[in-house]
């Protein structure tokens, strides 16, 4: 089941446009301020495909009114609709859920199948790291304490999965909140070092200049208030 979307003539929920005078619509006064990034009647699923597509990016809960005001429609169209997909998700039976607490919304897997989740996680654990989880251990060692957005900003894809192995294993932390954005900031551990054959990391090899610099981590720290 999904959200019934508006028609071509229905009223446009972008806020700061103007009536659509040939049908004599009304606007919506619940609709959001800001204009929307895209609209969402221009992908095939429209505004349901359009949800799940954006939570699957995110590395952190979303509220309503922060998709609201990217998908160009209320608060109350957009809790309509996850409402109804985590419904469809229970009834599927799927392995994840749509999960809704005090921070917002975000897909995980389901309470029931976390020892599968972990067995897979934790599976070879002896092996070399992938190419990925590589990647993201050297930028959480060279700019820790760093958030999951701004790993993901650096790599330019999602690191959740890579970041919750190198967790498991041992390697990295979960180290307080960052002051403005309130995400959990990440570091290396005590076994880091030990597997790296290091003291501190200030032995660490001079890698730091191929990284983004600070100011660069800053500026995506800023975009995730």
């Amino acid at each position: 089941m999904t959200a019934t979307e508006p028609t071509g003539t229905a009223v446009n929920e972008m806020a700061g446009t103007a009536v659509d005078t040939a049908n004599g619509a009304m606007p919506d006064a619940t609709a959001t301020d800001a204009a929307p990034a895209q609209h969402t009647d221009d992908y095939e699923g429209g505004l349901r495909a359009c949800l799940e597509a954006v939570l699957m990016a995110a590395d952190e809960p979303q509220q309503e009114a922060d998709l609201a005001r990217v998908l160009g429609r209320s608060a109350a169209v957009i809790g309509e609709t996850l409402d109804l997909m985590r419904a469809d998700y229970d009834a599927e039976q799927r392995g994840f859920e749509l999960r809704h607490t005090a921070r917002g919304w975000q897909y995980a897997s389901r309470a029931v199948f976390e020892p599968v989740v972990t067995a897979f996680v934790t599976d070879g654990q002896t092996a070399r790291l992938s190419q990925a989880a590589m990647e993201a251990l050297a930028i959480i060692a060279y700019q820790q304490p760093v958030t999951r957005a701004q790993v993901t900003a650096i790599r330019g894809v999602n690191s959740d999965g890579v970041i919750r192995s190198l967790t498991v294993r041992g390697l990295v932390r979960e180290d307080g909140a960052d002051p403005e954005s309130r995400a959990a900031r990440l570091v290396t551990t005590e076994l880091f070092l030990d597997k790296m054959g290091l003291d501190s990391l200030a032995q660490l090899p001079e890698l730091a200049p191929f990284l983004p610099p600070s100011e660069a981590l800053a500026d995506v720290a800023s975009a995730e208030r």
